[in-house]
């Protein structure tokens, strides 16, 4: 669980004050696109100046250990040739009868 004070959620919030100042920011489909949207620039930029639909697909299957900023300490992205599932790993949290 992210704390307040911490860099990656104080710049999801500001990015969801300037981009979604009306989205909920306790709706967890806006932290999935956010990172979802990083991990997609990521591709691109591994893509260079060749955009081609094959090098693209080529970047996506050749990640890893791709640490994202909202994704909790521990978990990275993982994609090969023969699994494209980019989150391998999960953690369990308690429910403390809260949070």
């Amino acid at each position: 669980m992210r704390r307040a004070g911490d860099p990656a959620l104080k710049d999801w919030l500001a990015w969801m004050r300037k981009y979604q100042p009306n989205a909920s920011t306790g709706d967890l489909y806006n932290v999935q696109g956010y990172t979802a949207a990083q991990l997609m620039a990521l591709v691109l930029k591994n893509c260079g100046d060749d955009l081609s639909r094959d090098n693209i697909i080529r970047q996506i299957k050749s990640l890893n250990g791709v640490a994202l900023p909202m994704m909790l300490p521990g978990i990275t992205v993982h994609t090969d040739p023969r699994n494209v599932t980019p989150i391998r790993q999960l953690q369990m949290a308690r429910f403390d009868g809260k949070s």
